[in-house]
């Protein structure tokens, strides 16, 4: 196992996408008819994460985003990069995997995905997605916060989840293993590139792992004929080769993961179901430094699976919603929080406050995985950012 990180992630943090402002939106789709040019997009860019930055630093944040105000969808900047991937417009309904629980509900509205993205030949790193935006956000903060901006990126496993067989090319891959191993190697690259230009900070977002948690997705893989158990385990080898020399390439990045249950528009989620079907492999197999885990409502489970967390580790509690504009009481999310410090503590045997300076918090999502946003306001946005502050003091 990797020697781990615990800092950053900061005490409070959040999930990186913040709402776009309707003027962003409405250039966004000019920009889609061809009614303005990229220097007129990226111009309202500039200054929408402008004031993006504004409201993280006034609420008192200082691990900083971009809101991804450069992407129209979260995982957006890796396979849209690389050579060997292809967006397939109008992909027939058989190369999907109906037991993944965003398609099943895509589907159950009779609702076909407009595209997707499969590997049509080999895999190469030729452009970085990830850098200009990196590079593009040192303009909204000082020199000394380079450090502290967070690049949230792709899942490895995206697409594979989704079309599995039908994910790449036969010509390409004879096998799972040969094609992760090229995806892994481009994931590196990326790092690396990433790390030379100052970055210290990621979060890999990643529904699927979470969607392992999902009765409903296990019965249907092994209805399809797949065994999950095998499933995660190479997913964990993937993850593990994508990571595989940053203790020597970059030795002070800080990699988080992400595990959501859908964030899509409207405040949608997909999956349910709680973190003891793959806590053990999750956090004492994956060679991340910390986990960002959904705990705003039931159907993300108890607290019980942080008794297999690590010492070298830690954890940020999404125990606020950013679907809703409702704030949560802070009186009860601080005995929440307290409550998985206790639990965290039983299973490491280290005492509650030791296990309390492993815990941050944070919504337990963005507030816009895709471009529309969900149901609240931008005020609504920024309460709940002073939030996630107000409870992180609480706790110090």
């Amino acid at each position: 196992m990797s020697t781990c990180k615990i800092n950053p992630p900061f005490r409070a943090e959040h999930l990186g996408s913040m709402l776009r402002p309707d003027y962003l939106l409405a250039a966004r789709k000019q920009f889609d008819k061809k009614e303005v040019t990229a220097e007129q997009l990226k111009e309202l860019e500039d200054k929408a994460i402008a004031e993006a930055v504004k409201i993280q630093k006034e609420v008192g944040l200082k691990g900083l985003t971009d809101g991804e105000y450069r992407r129209h969808m979260f995982y957006d900047g890796f396979f849209d990069h690389l050579q060997g991937f292809e967006e397939i417009e109008h992909p027939p309904r058989e190369i999907f995997k109906l037991y993944v629980p965003d398609i099943s509900a895509f589907l159950a509205e009779n609702t076909k995905p407009a595209a997707t993205t499969l590997c049509t030949s080999k895999i190469k790193h030729v452009k970085s997605g990830y850098l200009p935006q990196f590079e593009e956000m040192k303009k909204f903060v000082e020199p000394e916060e380079f450090k502290n901006i967070k690049m949230t990126l792709a899942a490895p496993e995206w697409f594979h989840l989704r079309h599995g067989q039908y994910a790449y090319s036969k010509d390409a891959y004879s096998n799972d293993e040969e094609h992760f191993d090229d995806i892994a190697a481009a994931y590196r690259t990326e790092l690396e590139i990433l790390y030379n230009a100052g970055c210290r900070n990621v979060q890999i977002d990643d529904p699927l792992l979470a969607y392992f948690c999902d009765e409903s997705m296990l019965e249907g893989m092994k209805v399809d004929g797949e065994d999950p158990a095998a499933r995660l385990d190479a997913y964990i080898r993937l993850y593990n080769n994508c990571l595989r020399d940053r203790a020597e390439k970059c030795p002070e990045l800080v990699v988080g993961l992400h595990l959501c249950r859908g964030n899509f528009r409207h405040s949608i989620h997909f999956s349910q179901g709680g973190y003891e079907h793959i806590a053990v492999k999750l956090f004492n197999e994956i060679n991340v430094d910390t986990y960002y885990l959904e705990y705003d409502t039931d159907r993300c489970g108890t607290f019980e699976p942080l008794k297999e967390l690590p010492k070298n580790k830690s954890v940020v509690l999404g125990v606020i919603t950013s679907k809703f504009p409702e704030l949560e009481n802070i009186d009860a999310l601080e005995r929440r929080v307290r409550e998985a410090a206790k639990i965290m503590a039983s299973g490491s045997g280290e005492s509650e406050q030791e296990a309390l300076n492993r815990i941050c918090v944070s919504p337990q999502c963005g507030f816009a995985s895709h471009e529309e946003g969900n149901l609240l306001g931008h005020d609504d946005m920024k309460k709940k950012l002073q939030l996630v502050v107000d409870l992180s003091k609480r706790l110090l």
